[in-house]
């Protein structure tokens, strides 16, 4: 999800659609948090593993 948001970033600023520039932010964002989440041990979404 991050990759995805990082990509979509740098499409939107390449091609300046800022509606892509805003998903890859919200998309980085939601990422991180997930990711943070699940390092600390704590079950996102009822599952301790996304994969």
């Amino acid at each position: 999800m991050i990759i995805l948001g990082i990509i979509l970033i740098l499409i939107g600023w390449l091609a300046s659609i800022s509606i892509l520039t805003t998903i890859g932010i919200i998309l980085v964002v939601v990422g991180a948090v997930l990711y943070v989440l699940g390092a600390t041990g704590r079950a996102v979404g009822g599952r301790k593993h996304w994969f």
